[in-house]
C-alpha cells in the first residue's frame, strides 16, 4: 500500500525537477559574454534588472502584491554597500551582498507588517510614498550618502581576493552578476515550487477561500514581502558594486515603473517572465534610444499598449497560447 505522504512527495519532486529547457537562458547569458564582448556593460545592467524584475514576480506574480514601491529595496540595498564601502571601509562584495539583503529584508519586513494590511488603491499609494520617504532620506542625508549627487567613484576589493572589477571591459562584473542571477534564481525557483509558494498562489487565486482553510495568510504575505526585499536589495548591491556609482536614481519611480514594465512585457507569475522582459524592455530602449534619442520613449508606450491590449500574459502568455493551440490540433 502507498504510504499517503508519497504521492505529494512524488508531486513536488516532479514540480523541482528541471526541464531541458530551462538551461537555455543559461547557455544564452555564457554564450553572450564570448559574443558580445563589447557590450557586457549593457549585458551586466541586463542581469541586474532580471534579477530585481525576479525580486518584485514573487510577490507581485505570486503573491498577488501589486505595488509601485519596490526600487526602495533595490535602493536600500545599493546604498548600503555604497555607505559600508565609502564611509567604513567594508569593500568586500559577498558580505557586502548580505549586508544589503539584510538591510533591504529589514525594511521589508518593517514596512511588510503595516502595509500589507491595506489592499488595492491604498496598497499603491503607501508603497509609493514608503518609496518617496526613502528617497527624500537619501537626499538628506547628504553626510553618508551624497545627496543628489551620490556616491561616485567606489572601490570594492577583488572578489575572493583574486578577481578585480574592470571599469574598461566589464568581464568580471558580468560574470559576477550571472553567477549571483543564478544563485538567486535557484532559490527563487525552489521557494515557489514549494508547498509555501504554492500557498502564495492560493492567496493570490482566492484570499477568501485560504482564510477560511487556515492558512495564515498575513504571515505569509509578510513573509515572501520580506524575502522578496531582500533578493531587490541584492539586486541593489550589484549595480552599485559592478558601477562604482550609486545616487537617488536606484529610489526612483523611473526604476520602479520600469521593472513593473519588464514583467508586463515578459509576463508575471512565470519565473522566466522576468528574464524575457528584461532582454526584451533593455534592448528596445537601447535600440529605440539610439535610432530616435528625442522619442524613444512614444515607441515603448506603443509596445505596451499592443502587450496589454493583445498580450495580457506578455511574451511568455503568447508562446504559451500557441503551445497550447498546436497541441489541439495535434490531439484533433
Amino acid at each position: 500500500m502507498t504510504p499517503p505522504g508519497f504521492a505529494a512527495a512524488q508531486a513536488l519532486a516532479a514540480r523541482h525537477r528541471f526541464k531541458w529547457w530551462e538551461v537555455l537562458p543559461w547557455v544564452a547569458a555564457i554564450a553572450a559574454f564570448f559574443l558580445f564582448p563589447t557590450y557586457l556593460s549593457f549585458g551586466t545592467q541586463v542581469l541586474i534588472t532580471i534579477l530585481f524584475a525576479l525580486s518584485l514576480d514573487l510577490v507581485m506574480g505570486y503573491a498577488g502584491i501589486v505595488t509601485l514601491g519596490h526600487a526602495a529595496f533595490f535602493g536600500a540595498g545599493a546604498y548600503t554597500v555604497g555607505i559600508l564601502a565609502l564611509h567604513f571601509g567594508w569593500n568586500e562584495p559577498l558580505s557586502g551582498l548580505v549586508a544589503a539583503a539584510v538591510v533591504a529584508g529589514a525594511i521589508g519586513f518593517v514596512s511588510g507588517v503595516v502595509l500589507l494590511r491595506t489592499q488595492g488603491l491604498a496598497l499603491l499609494m503607501v508603497t509609493l510614498c514608503t518609496m518617496a520617504l526613502l528617497e527624500e532620506s537619501a537626499n538628506m542625508g547628504a553626510a553618508y550618502t551624497g545627496g543628489f549627487d551620490g556616491m561616485p567613484g567606489l572601490e570594492f576589493a577583488p572578489i575572493f581576493g583574486v578577481f578585480q572589477f574592470d571599469p574598461l571591459f566589464f568581464r568580471a562584473q558580468y560574470l559576477y552578476a550571472l553567477a549571483v542571477l543564478l544563485v538567486c534564481f535557484v532559490l527563487v525557483r525552489a521557494l515557489v515550487y514549494s508547498p509555501f509558494g504554492e500557498s502564495l498562489t492560493g492567496i493570490r487565486e482566492n484570499v477568501l477561500r485560504m482564510h477560511a482553510v487556515g492558512a495564515p495568510v498575513q504571515r505569509r504575505l509578510v513573509v515572501a514581502y520580506t524575502i522578496s526585499a531582500a533578493l531587490a536589495g541584492v539586486a541593489g548591491a550589484v549595480f552599485t558594486q559592478t558601477t562604482a556609482f550609486v545616487n537617488l536614481s536606484v529610489l526612483g519611480l523611473d526604476r520602479a515603473a520600469g521593472v513593473l514594465i519588464v514583467l508586463i512585457l515578459g509576463g508575471y507569475g512565470r519565473l522566466y517572465g522576468a528574464f524575457v522582459g528584461a532582454v526584451a524592455y533593455m534592448v528596445l530602449e537601447h535600440t529605440l534610444a539610439k535610432a530616435y534619442p528625442t522619442a524613444w520613449q512614444l515607441g515603448i508606450g506603443i509596445v505596451l499598449i499592443v502587450v496589454a491590449l493583445y498580450a495580457r500574459n506578455g511574451i511568455l502568455g503568447i508562446a504559451e497560447t500557441l503551445r497550447g493551440r498546436l497541441r489541439m490540433r495535434r490531439a484533433s
